[in-house]
Formats: structure tokens, C-alpha cells, sequence
């Protein structure tokens, strides 16, 4: 972690000299990201400041709400997003792995699954008689039912579409490719968009390949896959705060809960080590009551 303490120390100094905060703000600033390093190290999670990526931070978020207050939770959402602006600032990232990373509101803790119910509500929400309907239903039904992140799915290309054996190539972080099983429903909706409402797009330059598309004929922006899912939770009433990543790790989740093995729900998610997909899974206590029940020779 030494290229971390590199990089804190010329943040706090930037915090010092730049923006003249007292050693007691600093010492809070420097405090969040301690706490971050701490679950990195605990999880055995190697990347760098410059590297960490979104899913990484989302995962320390998940962990860090199972152990304190929303109003706890938002004063480190905000101590990580200034570092990560900093590093920004100073030409060290292009982005920040804060950008979607929402503060959750007081009281409320970060809402990490879907019921199945849930997810059928969202989809149901789908205006299909829109332009866009049949698109985002295989969107929503291509995240949930292939785990993707939403950087996999804007990217995904048509090229990548294996029917025939009924697998998706998926290319995940750092250009690392996988096979991840396709369901006859979500092709059944997938080519229900690409041969009725994709061809009528004015394909720009480029962008030939590319499976799903804005009205301009680009690729989607991962943040309007935010606002597609943000929008049918408004529309459902859904009182959950809700991203592309929480159909992912529903996807994980409802396959743990019906028996899939964590290696295999691993090697779907694209997760490097099996450490990874432990820690995405946060399984209620019903379900895990229900597993000492169903299997233990003492029940």
C-alpha cells in the first residue's frame, strides 16, 4: 500500500498549503481514506489509487453500511470523492471512481439487491410503444440475466453475440474477455431490438458494431443506463436507491440463493479472485437460516 501513502501525503499537503484546512480537517480527510486501505488490505485487493475502479469502491461502500450510520456513510462518501477529485486535478486519473457513487440519505442504509418481484416491476415500467422500449427492456434483461457491469454492457458489440452456443462474449476490466451463458429470453428480446428498432438508426461512424444505441447513433453513455434505471424506479415508487449495479449483484445473489456455487458465479461476474465475489455477496439472515435448516444434521 505504499503507493497509496505516496499519494495521501501530497493530498494533504495540497489540503494544507492549497486549501489552508486545519491538521484536524486534514487528519478527518486522511481518516476516510484509512478506512478504505483498511478493507483493500483485509480483502486482499491490490490496486492502486490510479487504477481502483468504481465496482471496488461500490464494494467498500456495501461493506462499510453494514457497519455504520448513513450519516457516517455519507461523510466518507464525501472525504473519498474530494481525494479522487484531487487526483483528477492533478492529471493522475482521467476520472473519478466516485462519479456515481451516491450519498445515501440519512436514515437510510445503501440498498444492495432486487427481489425478483422487483426487477419483473422495472422491466414491466418499460414503455414498449417509445422508441427506446424494446432497447431498454434487452438492456435491463441483459444486465440481470448476464451480471454485466454497465461498462461491459455499453460496450458490448454485435460481433460479441454467440446465439447459436448461447453465450455473450464479454471483454470486463483491463481487456480481459469471458463467456458469460445467455438465456433464450434475453436473446428472444436482445434480437427483438437489434432487427426492429436498431435498424432504424442512422448508424454513425464508427459505431457499426456497437450493439446498443442512442437516437444519434452512438453508444450509450454509462450514465444514461443510470437514468433509464433511476427513471422506472420513480416510476414503480420503488423506495430503493438504485444503479446498473444493483442488477449485477441481484444476478449474484438470486444464483447463490438457488444453489449456484461461488465458483461459478465467479467466473460469470469475471471476478479475478474468488475473495472478490465473496465479498459481493450480502446475503439476508433468513437465507442463511434457511441453508442451517435445510442442511445441518442438528436442525
Amino acid at each position: 500500500m505504499s503507493n497509496w501513502q505516496s499519494y495521501i501525503k501530497e493530498y494533504r499537503n495540497y489540503l494544507k498549503l492549497e486549501r489552508g484546512l486545519s491538521e484536524n480537517t486534514i487528519e478527518n480527510y486522511s481518516f476516510d481514506i484509512e478506512k478504505l486501505l483498511m478493507f483493500l488490505s483485509e480483502n486482499k485487493i491490490t490496486e492502486s489509487p490510479i487504477l481502483i475502479s468504481e465496482e471496488i469502491i461500490q464494494q467498500f461502500i456495501y461493506d462499510v453500511s453494514s457497519k455504520v450510520n448513513a450519516k457516517s456513510q455519507a461523510r466518507i462518501i464525501s472525504g473519498l470523492k474530494s481525494f479522487f477529485n484531487y487526483l483528477v486535478f492533478e492529471d493522475y486519473r482521467d476520472t473519478t471512481p466516485m462519479e456515481l457513487i451516491e450519498v445515501p440519505k440519512t436514515g437510510r442504509k445503501l440498498p444492495d439487491t432486487l427481489s425478483i418481484e422487483e426487477i419483473d416491476n422495472l422491466i414491466g415500467a418499460i414503455d414498449l410503444s417509445s422508441f427506446e422500449g424494446e432497447r431498454n427492456r434487452a438492456i435491463l434483461e441483459t444486465l440481470y440475466s448476464c451480471g454485466l457491469r454497465v461498462s461491459e454492457l455499453v460496450a458490448l458489440k454485435i460481433s460479441d453475440l454467440f446465439f447459436e452456443e448461447g453465450f455473450l462474449k464479454v471483454t470486463g476490466k483491463g481487456d480481459k474477455q469471458r463467456f458469460v451463458p445467455l438465456s433464450k429470453s434475453t436473446e428472444k428480446y436482445i434480437t427483438i431490438y437489434k432487427e426492429q428498432i436498431r435498424v432504424q438508426v442512422n448508424v454513425q461512424k464508427g459505431f457499426e458494431d456497437t450493439l446498443f444505441l442512442n437516437r444519434r447513433g452512438k453508444q450509450l453513455t454509462r450514465a444514461m443506463i443510470f437514468t433509464i434505471i433511476k427513471d422506472l424506479a420513480k416510476k414503480i415508487n420503488l423506495a430503493k436507491v438504485i444503479s446498473p449495479h444493483t442488477f449485477r449483484h441481484s444476478f449474484a445473489t438470486h444464483l447463490l440463493e438457488n444453489g449456484a456455487d461461488l465458483r461459478s458465479i465467479q467466473l460469470m461476474l469475471g471476478h479475478e479472485s474468488i475473495t472478490t465475489t465473496e465479498i459481493y455477496m450480502h446475503l439476508d439472515t433468513k437465507f442463511l437460516a434457511d441453508v442451517l435448516n435445510n442442511f445441518h444434521p442438528r436442525k
